[in-house]
């Protein structure tokens, strides 16, 4: 027979007053009722004062009072946000001097380009790929290989050469380009490949140098860049898993390695699901010898409008 077990006596248990408690949640940091007749910024302030939505107001902070002091906003992406409808957004941000460098992948270069030149952009993958016909719009291919091979002839980078061109070729929707913007307003803009990893890759027109050799230019212009951040700056990664935060972990060694101080400034990770390599090469790793780190994690097309329009709270505060 199994020993009976011998229950404790909750009687001689000790408590304490709940008011010499510390906790966590006190009214004060309550949601309260927003009204859909009062301004956005009476939004902002109805949201509760903790967790995440302290923490997104917080971004939005930080890169408004980046923008007063001068700092760097680097503004990191790859396609998604494009292919969800938010360049006018990230534009706006460009006009209003508050992203003050933009570095995206090759997808997200594309679709900037498709989107400036022909208004419209991201291909059904599934359909085109069981034909082999993914990817092979001549216009996009051709148009974009030699823009880049005939930019980098003349000594530019790849994000240099594609903005200049889709402005002074006249792209119809130009005003929807995140290229096109950044060169108007003489901001650095790059672009980071891997080679075979986008579609005009796979177009006759591909040089490989010519890739290769503006590649390298856009990663030195980063570099070049983060300095800024230094006290103060933001960098933040909207919708890139790999690319970006690789090249940006590379980039800030080389700006470290020149001897220069890069540290305490916020760092945010923005992104439908979290992922190891922008966790560690964005947020944890950079941020070590001081700074702010955040994970917002959630669709784009909801969350990139939220943090737009509370930058320009912020700003207008």
């Amino acid at each position: 027979m199994p020993k009976k077990g011998k229950p404790v006596d909750l009687k001689r248990v000790t408590t304490y007053p709940i008011r010499s408690r510390v906790s966590k949640l006190d009214q004060s940091l309550l949601a309260r009722l927003p009204s859909p007749d009062k301004p956005l910024a009476e939004f902002f302030r109805t949201w509760p004062k903790l967790l995440k939505a302290k923490e997104f107001l917080r971004i939005a902070e930080r890169m408004a009072h980046a923008h007063r002091t001068d700092r760097a906003v680097v503004w990191m992406m790859g396609a998604h946000p494009i292919k969800c409808g938010l360049s006018p957004l990230i534009v706006d941000l460009i006009k209003r001097k508050v992203i003050t460098c933009v570095a995206m992948n090759g997808a997200a270069a594309i679709h900037d380009f498709e989107l400036a030149f022909f208004g419209h952009t991201s291909e059904d993958v599934e359909r085109g790929l069981e034909d082999g016909s993914f990817g092979m719009a001549q216009e996009t291919g051709e148009g974009m290989n030699n823009i880049i091979n005939e930019g980098v002839r003349r000594g530019y980078g790849i994000g240099e050469a594609l903005g200049q061109s889709i402005l002074r070729r006249g792209a119809k929707f130009q005003e929807l380009s995140i290229l096109c913007q950044s060169f108007k307003d003489n901001l650095p803009v790059t672009v980071h490949i891997a080679l075979g990893t986008d579609i005009i890759h796979q177009h006759p027109s591909v040089d490989g140098v010519a890739l290769g050799k503006g590649g390298i230019l856009d990663f030195r212009i980063l570099a070049g860049q983060l300095p800024g951040l230094n006290d103060g700056g933001v960098v933040i990664n909207c919708g890139s898993a790999v690319i970006m935060p690789e090249v940006f972990l590379k980039a800030l060694t080389i700006a470290r390695n020149l001897g220069n101080t890069v540290k305490d400034f916020t760092a945010v990770n923005l992104d439908m699901i979290e992922h190891y390599r922008p966790m560690a090469n964005v947020l944890t790793r950079p941020t070590s010898l001081g700074g702010e780190a955040y994970s917002i994690v959630g669709h784009h097309e909801i969350m990139l409008p939220l943090l737009y329009s509370a930058i320009l709270t912020q700003l207008k505060s």
